[in-house]
């Protein structure tokens, strides 16, 4: 057969792939954990719950949770620097670890989804890993509380990277340290603001609803328990 000819074959039938719509093998689920496998750390609803229990002024309280919110989740300000700053900043009649005590509680399983990823993770037919904004005290009292090493094998956090959810530097840092192209990965996260960046580097993404849907949308990439 003409070489010309073999040419114009090869590039007919990559033509003919690209139109069914041919991807990359998916190989790697980068799972937020806060509304996804876990109940959010310390998010609005636990601060308001916080406001409650410990009489606090909710405006001032929440304007020095604000200012302090990125070097907090990106590993420049510890927990204690956190409750020193928004809440200890004058005499209490509580102690501050009675205040941290009730901030780690706040983190709860959501057993359904945290047992899909276990079974996804038994598997060992994908790579698993955390991709998460979380300070760094909380983030290890998660970690250890709910065996999450158990089902991933690297932690991509706000408060190991320095950088935090929807910032670009985060997915590309994950991608890059595991070595990953963008098509072979998958996002999952609860909200659509941090998946529209992966979304544009190549990522698959899906806003986690219920265990249901996430399971129906994965099985459309190929990743069944």
């Amino acid at each position: 057969m003409p070489q010309d000819l073999v040419h114009r074959e090869r590039r007919a039938g990559l033509s003919a792939r690209t139109a069914r719509g041919f991807m990359a093998d998916v190989n790697t689920l980068f799972w937020d954990n806060g509304g996804v496998i876990l109940t959010n750390g310390w998010d609005r609803g636990s601060r308001q719950k916080a406001v409650e229990k410990f009489h606090l002024d909710w405006a001032d309280f929440e304007d020095r949770h604000e200012l302090l919110l990125n070097a907090f989740e990106c590993g420049e300000a510890t927990l204690d620097e956190y409750v020193r700053r928004t809440v200890f900043y004058r005499e209490r009649p509580f102690t501050q670890e009675q205040f941290k005590q009730f901030m780690f509680e706040q983190s709860q399983a959501m057993p359904e989804a945290l047992d899909f990823l276990r079974q996804l993770a038994k598997t060992r037919r994908q790579m698993h890993a955390a991709l998460n904004n979380e300070s760094l005290e909380i983030n290890e009292y998660r970690i250890r509380t709910f065996h999450l090493r158990d089902y991933f094998s690297a932690f991509f956090s706000s408060c190991y990277l320095a950088v935090r959810k929807p910032d670009r530097g985060i997915y590309s840092l994950a991608l890059k340290i595991t070595q990953r192209d963008a098509a072979e990965c998958v996002l999952i996260d609860d909200r659509g603001l941090n998946l529209e960046c992966a979304r544009e580097m190549g990522m698959h993404t899906i806003q986690f609803k219920d265990v249901a849907q996430l399971r129906g949308e994965l099985a459309g990439l190929g990743v069944t328990a």
